[in-house]
């Protein structure tokens, strides 16, 4: 399962590559909203689009990880993915299935292969350059007076290329099915469930050992 990603680059990309979308008023300065090409890990923040109250889409930094229920902080979340075979019918996640979806565009991401004792880390990039749109699914932790919004990845069985490596990799949602996997579109539970499904990359994907990072 996906373990990191690289985050696209800038506002300007995200929203040339997702028409209509609305820059939340006093998004500048929030974590992760404007880094550029940010390596991003669990507990670590990544831009979310989302439909807002009046079903605009829009684009909200949140972080990695949801806590665990009734948790006092979320400073150590205890869910990173959820499965899409069951996402509908877990207590964790069914209402955010049912209600909170989102979109995560990136750049590449990473997939570890359990080697021995150690796990080797995978780079997946697209040949043709464009976005990598990772479904998700959010929630609002919340208490007392704080609050934080959170997300987790969708994941589904490996396709043909990352299952040299893994069993499991992240589900991908083509940009025609973003209108119902967001909301835009009513649909059924089981159509918007049935876009949870391995994507065959059809060879545009590339799957490269990750460079080690150099010592300081």
């Amino acid at each position: 399962m996906c373990g990191k990603f690289t985050q696209m680059a800038s506002w300007s990309e995200v929203t040339q590559f997702s028409r209509s979308l609305a820059r939340p008023p006093g998004s500048e300065g929030e974590p992760g909203a404007n880094d550029d090409s940010v390596v991003s890990t669990p507990m670590r923040f990544a831009n979310i689009i989302r439909l807002d109250d009046a079903g605009r889409r829009e684009v909200v930094a949140m972080r990695w990880g949801f806590a665990e229920r009734g948790a006092a902080t979320p400073a150590r979340p205890k869910h990173m993915h959820a499965r899409s075979e069951t996402i509908d019918r877990l207590p964790t996640f069914r209402e955010h299935f049912k209600h909170r979806r989102g979109i995560l565009l990136t750049r590449t991401f990473n997939e570890g292969e359990e080697v021995g004792k150690r796990t080797v880390q995978w780079t997946i990039t697209p040949r043709d350059g464009l976005p990598i749109p990772i479904a998700v699914i959010w929630e609002e932790w919340r208490n007392g007076d704080m609050s934080l919004l959170t997300y987790v990845q969708v994941t589904t069985p490996a396709n043909a290329l990352i299952s040299r490596i893994t069993d499991r990799m992240p589900a991908i949602l083509p940009p025609e099915t973003w209108p119902i996997w967001l909301g835009e579109t009513p649909a059924a539970a089981e159509e918007i469930k049935a876009l949870l499904k391995t994507y065959d990359d059809d060879g545009n994907w590339d799957m490269a050992p990750e460079p080690k990072a150099p010592r300081r």
